[in-house]
């Protein structure tokens, strides 16, 4: 199958995620958006970090097998982000219902955000995956406020029900570890991945 040369170094993002979008835009790169449909169920029981590197995993390779199959190239990203608390995997609410009790248990209290990022050559399939930590301490809201904040809707596609970057970022006292990583696709991780593919940045 004959690759196109220009694919070679493109980024291919395999999410429809705003905030992820935005950050890959600013490494500056030639890159297109592609999601992906990989399933995300995993059994009950699995590490925090086993989750967010298979995610991440399966959302890559589900691109690189579609632009292989299409004989296009790229460096396919996955990218998956969960929020752990006492040890419990906080995903994205059901409902507004589920955000206050998300918010509800992490106010005034520390929890982890990992991500997980794995990079997949169309071409020939080589994949590296990895992922990041970042503790996060949370104030103590209201349930009043809680629930305004739910009324912005900004919580309800968003791991955890809180946007570190955007009203959100108001409940957040402080962070140890990588900002981009809570936002959902840590860089420092992301570029020295790159480098293993030779695309160095700047």
């Amino acid at each position: 199958m004959n690759f196109q040369q220009f694919d070679r170094s493109l980024i291919v993002l395999a999410s429809s995620s705003p905030r992820r979008q935005d950050l890959i835009k600013s490494l500056g790169l030639p890159h297109v958006v592609q999601p992906s449909d990989a399933d995300e169920t995993v059994p009950a029981g699995w590490a925090p970090s086993r989750i967010v590197e298979e995610l991440a995993l399966r959302k890559a390779q589900a691109v690189a097998r579609e632009r292989h199959a299409s004989g296009e190239g790229g460096i396919v990203i996955g990218s998956d982000t969960i929020v752990v608390l006492d040890g419990t995997v906080l995903g994205k609410p059901r409902d507004e219902a589920d955000a206050e009790r998300m918010l509800t248990s992490l106010q005034g209290r520390s929890h982890e955000v990992y991500t997980g990022v794995a990079l997949v050559r169309a071409e020939d399939g080589r994949q590296e995956v990895s992922h990041r930590v970042t503790t996060v301490h949370m104030t103590a809201w209201t349930q009043e406020q809680i629930r305004r904040y739910i009324a912005t809707g900004e919580p309800m596609d968003k791991a955890g029900s809180y946007a570190i970057q955007g009203v959100g970022a108001t409940l957040v006292t402080g962070i140890e570890g990588c900002y981009f990583n809570v936002v959902g696709l840590p860089l420092s991780l992301l570029t020295d991945m790159l480098k293993m593919f030779d695309i160095i940045i700047p």
